[in-house]
């Protein structure tokens, strides 16, 4: 129990009801009601059995938890469903009773109950992602060209524009969106084979059957059974591992942002947010903190689901079952850290003026690069660098800002003067201006990325569950 709280913690209930025991065995029921019903169609089983055993494939006429309890001493989740399901089927009906999950396997109802859940969570994830990505964009056209130091190996290095930070956020975003539909559009398949993968009992009727469930489902008819070939699902939870790490990218920079001795960005605050059970100061980042433990947990998952691939023959042996337990737990994880960086991105607090104080606050030296290669064009490179140098090595000791003493400089020395123009060596010290190459390569990625993430379609947005 206390697991669940933690992963409920961490998670949304959108998302957990997608796996909860309740959906997972209806969905399982979905492809038996499908199946019954395609074979009554073709002929394979009585014309009445079909629709008798549709009737009873919902999981509240059945007993769910003693399903779930015997799953374990079976070793299938589908072994007590089919058992339960043929029970009351054959209280009603004795013929109907016996053509239930006729001609099918146990992982033919579970790898179709999985895509049928997977289907629901990637429109969880789909919705959100949208929601996320259009946030950023608000905040791009807001906040675009306020000037902000880019960092590298955690210091600070030049000034650039947020609009330019923020491309570094969305265009994963857009990429893995899009990635995203095309991986599920692949792995979205009906899984349906019989005992070794072959349909034999349906005999010349298995592929009408196969169309007919896979078409009442709403999934693609995959060429042939797959039951040991996992590269479509697992590459689909790829995907979504990698949306998962650039989830994370964002969040840490949230994180390191919000942290009050840099104070450029916070997330929004309430009533029961954010706040300290011994600190009234604090201000914890609570959305970055989900996206962190997801980030953390989700590469573990995807090393498990890629070393469950080796599988057995014509059915894996605790390989396949493995990919079961983590596939869940993958996307439960995924929707917790999107949903939580989607809820607050729109009222992120971007501190502009603290960006600039923050810039001010290095007394000019992320502007020695610069003044180096402007000085370079006139007096040549070595001295130029050699020149800068000096005089950051003077400003740390001074405590100086960096311009004044390179006006200075500039002023005692007649040759330099005469070589290097002093109104515009002042104006390579201005955070606007320095912030204005950035704005330059920001702003045209940017509406790029706006026209690819609008041309984007919702491909299962009909399967949002409702709420």
């Amino acid at each position: 129990m206390s697991a669940l709280v933690f992963e409920s913690f961490l998670s949304t209930p959108e998302i957990l009801a997608v796996f909860s025991q309740r959906a997972v065995l209806q969905a399982m029921l979905d492809f038996e009601a499908a199946l019954a019903r395609a074979q009554s169609a073709e002929g394979v089983i009585p014309a009445a059995a079909g629709p008798a055993i549709a009737a009873l494939c919902e999981v509240g006429l059945l007993d769910g938890d003693a399903i779930v309890a015997a799953s374990g001493r079976a070793g299938s989740l589908a072994i007590p469903l089919v058992k339960k399901l043929t029970e009351a089927v054959a209280q009603r009906d004795a013929e109907a009773g016996g053509y239930v999950h006729w001609g099918s396997t146990s992982q033919d109802v579970i790898d179709t109950a999985l895509v049928l859940l997977s289907r629901r969570a990637l429109a969880l994830l789909d919705r959100d992602l949208a929601r996320l990505t259009d946030a950023l964009f608000g905040l791009a056209d807001r906040h675009g060209d306020a000037p902000v130091l880019a960092r590298t190996l955690m210091q600070p290095a030049q000034v650039v524009s947020f609009g330019f930070k923020l491309v570094g956020w969305i265009a994963p975003l857009v990429r893995a969106r899009r990635r995203l539909h095309a991986a599920g559009r692949a792995a979205l398949q009906l899984q349906l084979g019989g005992a070794v993968g072959t349909l034999a009992v349906m005999g010349d009727k298995g592929p009408a059957v196969a169309r007919r469930v896979a078409d009442a489902l709403g999934l693609a008819q995959a060429p042939g059974a797959w039951h040991t070939q996992r590269d479509e699902i697992v590459s689909l939870a790829c995907e979504v591992g990698v949306l998962v790490g650039s989830l994370g990218k964002i969040a840490r920079d949230l994180a390191l942002l919000a942290q009050a001795e840099v104070g450029e960005l916070a997330e929004p605050s309430g009533a029961g947010r954010g706040g300290s059970s011994a600190m009234p100061h604090k201000r914890n980042p609570v959305a970055a903190m989900v996206a962190l433990a997801s980030a953390q947990r989700v590469p573990q998952r995807i090393a498990t689901l890629l070393a469950a691939m080796p599988q057995e023959h014509e059915r894996g042996l605790g390989n396949w079952q493995a990919e079961l337990a983590e596939t869940a737990g993958l996307y439960i994880g995924a929707h917790g850290a999107l949903k939580a960086l989607a809820d607050v991105a729109a009222d992120l607090q971007v501190d502009a003026p603290r960006m600039l104080r923050n810039i001010d606050a290095l007394q000019g030296l992320v502007f020695a690069e610069a003044a180096s290669m402007q000085a370079a064009q006139h007096i040549g490179k070595a001295r130029a660098h050699a020149w800068l140098e000096r005089l950051s090595q003077e400003t740390v000791k001074s405590g100086r800002h960096l311009r004044e003493l390179t006006l200075e400089s500039l002023a005692a020395d007649p040759s330099l003067a005469d070589a290097v123009d002093a109104d515009e060596m002042r104006r390579l010290f201005d955070p606007a201006h320095a912030a204005q190459h950035a704005i330059g390569v920001a702003r045209p990625q940017l509406a790029a990325l706006r026209e690819q993430a609008r041309a984007l379609e919702a491909p299962w947005g009909g399967y949002i569950p409702a709420g």
